[in-house]
């Protein structure tokens, strides 16, 4: 995966609203190849986003995600020049995080 995760988080007044395309084939295990064999299920089980190193949203996803998945959520007391970090984790254990500064 070349760019796990594009994020942006933008203040308003007093929160911010973050957003974050995650590359991810994201497989169900239910669909299959052109020889008619499953596409072993391959897809985020697990995201979290921290605000200044402090978990503020959690969530436990299943194969029904769509490929490429976007999350959007808010943080309040979040300001300009704050940090978001936000993971995830896979059925495979691989996992990405990228970093954001509000703006």
């Amino acid at each position: 995966m070349a760019d796990p995760m594009r994020i942006r988080a933008q203040a308003a007044g007093d929160k911010a609203t973050v957003r974050v395309l995650m590359s991810h084939e994201m497989e169900s295990g239910q669909r299959k190849d052109s020889a008619g064999k499953l596409v072993p299920a391959w897809h985020i089980n697990e995201v979290s986003a921290s605000h200044n190193g402090k978990v503020v949203m959690t969530a436990d996803w299943g194969p029904a995600v769509s490929k490429n998945p976007f999350l959007q959520f808010n943080i309040k007391g979040a300001k300009a020049g704050d940090k978001v970090a936000v993971t995830w984790k896979d059925n495979k254990g691989d996992s990405r995080t990228d970093e954001a500064t509000v703006s």
